[in-house]
């Protein structure tokens, strides 16, 4: 009787570790939802180290239509904050980020996020 019960605690254990292993988005600059004015660049905090090379950021503008960015780059002293330039300033609007990120343990994870330009 007691079998099924381990082998479903089991089983969820590791369930649970699996999701948790996955780069989850903890905050970014700008904030999903905020209206601010034309950001330099997007600052995406991650719960778990990053590998640029196999990680990508898109910001499309008004009317989906794609912008162009810096290359993706990791802060200096922190591998969890990814950071892309913003080259030119961008128009008022609605823009949506779009991130697929990779982790040091090879996990991929992708989200995507909204803000406003005024």
């Amino acid at each position: 009787m007691m079998k099924p019960f381990l082998l479903a605690l089991a089983a969820s254990a590791l369930v649970a570790g699996q999701a948790s292993a996955h780069a989850r988005l903890l905050q970014s600059q700008p904030r999903a939802g905020a209206t601010v004015v034309s950001p330099a660049q997007l600052r995406l905090s991650f719960s778990e180290s990053i590998v640029p090379a196999k990680s990508s950021v898109v910001l499309s503008g008004p009317a989906a239509k794609p912008v162009a960015l810096g290359p993706l780059t990791l802060d200096a002293k922190d591998k969890r904050l990814v950071v892309v330039a913003v080259p030119q300033k961008l128009a008022p609007g609605a823009y949506k980020v779009r991130w697929g990120m990779t982790t040091t343990d090879t996990h991929h994870t992708e989200g995507d996020f909204a803000f406003t330009v005024k």
